[in-house]
């Protein structure tokens, strides 16, 4: 089964985002809740005001969640028309004072969060990812997939950087979204670790790792935060749910695009191709993908591609051009940055990611 989370801006006609996430719910189930059902799939709120969750069921192929998925999308639309909304991995006009953090039912966790961070800066208020979560079978298969995760994480960076702008302005980074991310709680470095997470041997060695979280949060009186979702790296467990869930891509422009990050992922699990596993070696991996995209990874990236269409299912074979598409030309924030240079300004630009989300048509390089 394949199972996504997908999160999206909301905004005014001149992409103005709007914190208004709370009335949006309530004018769909008559009160304000923090998840309600949304045709076959679950509309939910973030922890930003401006952005909306979509959350499909788990699926048996990537065309039946892509359907799903833009069914979704469509039905947005369909409900809230005077809107329009953005995928990308950061709001790119966003400035703090237009933005502020859900303050109805869970809003304890954030309190908290509020409190040992102080959320109200981009690195929280200014993200939005898509997360891909990967069922597993036994301890065996836990340890081997997290393992190899682990590896795939700067590639996978890479191709789905999708954050080159904030508050308007090109930073000369393509992946601005887990730049912030990596800072957002520095007060206790053991939570994020820096996105890459340390290889593990067993399950034991992940519990470990969560208990050391636990205990730094149990010190400041956070004891409310000791979950196992409270885990910020770029890769974690979900035992109750049975997955992994991967964390550290940037929500694409439109469905389609996720899908294809999700079809190389997946590929790629299958296949038993020799991946670099030291922690500092991806750690500069990672930040080569965060400052450039694809464009100082390209053979390492070429031979992933030729080994994902190797493994690859018909399902997922669809989806994996589009890939190749983004290895060659660039990831879609290399994508932005381009179009961006050759025309009038940031309203068509945004004009540009809108209509992709809304007709599920990828932004390729012009």
């Amino acid at each position: 089964m394949i199972g996504t989370e997908h999160e999206y801006s909301i905004n005014d006609l001149c992409f103005n985002p709007l914190p208004i996430s709370d009335l949006l719910i309530k004018r769909l189930s008559g009160r304000v809740e923090h998840e309600i059902d949304f045709g076959a799939l679950r509309l939910s709120k973030e922890l930003q005001k401006h952005v909306l969750e979509l959350v499909p069921p788990p699926a048996e192929s990537l065309q039946e969640l892509e359907a799903l998925l833009y069914g979704g999308v469509r039905r947005l639309y369909s409900c809230f028309g005077e809107y329009r909304f953005l995928g990308l991995g950061m709001h790119p006009l966003l400035t703090l004072d237009q933005t502020t953090f859900w303050e109805h039912d869970e809003a304890e966790y954030y309190h908290i969060y509020d409190r040992l961070f102080n959320i109200k800066q981009h690195g929280w208020l200014n993200i939005q990812a898509l997360q891909i979560n990967i069922s597993y079978a036994g301890s065996d298969m836990l340890v081997e997939m997290f393992n190899r995760l682990r590896a795939l994480l700067p590639y996978l960076i890479a191709i789905s950087a999708a954050s080159p702008f904030v508050e308007g302005r090109f930073t000369g980074y393509m992946d601005n979204r887990l730049l912030f991310y990596m800072e957002n709680q520095r007060e206790i470095p053991e939570i994020c670790h820096d996105v890459i997470p340390e290889r593990i041997r067993s399950i034991r060695d992940y519990v470990i790792i969560n208990r050391v979280i636990y205990r730094k949060l149990q010190e400041r009186g956070a004891d409310l935060l000791c979950r196992e979702w409270v885990n910020s790296r770029g890769i974690i467990v979900r035992f109750k749910r049975r997955c992994l869930e991967v964390k550290a891509i940037d929500e694409q422009e439109c469905i389609r695009s996720d899908m294809g990050v999700t079809a190389f992922l997946n590929a790629l699990l299958r296949s038993d191709i020799s991946l670099e596993d030291d922690e500092e070696s991806l750690r500069e991996m990672m930040y080569l993908a965060i400052r450039r995209g694809t464009s100082e990874m390209k053979p390492e990236l070429q031979r992933l591609y030729i080994e994902a269409e190797r493994h690859a299912s018909p399902d997922e074979m669809a989806y994996l051009p589009l890939i190749k598409e983004r290895i060659d030309n660039g990831s879609l924030a290399e994508v932005l940055v381009r179009r961006y240079r050759q025309m009038e300004g940031m309203q068509d630009l945004l004009r540009d990611a809108e209509s992709a989300l809304r007709t599920n048509t990828p932004l390729l390089s012009i």
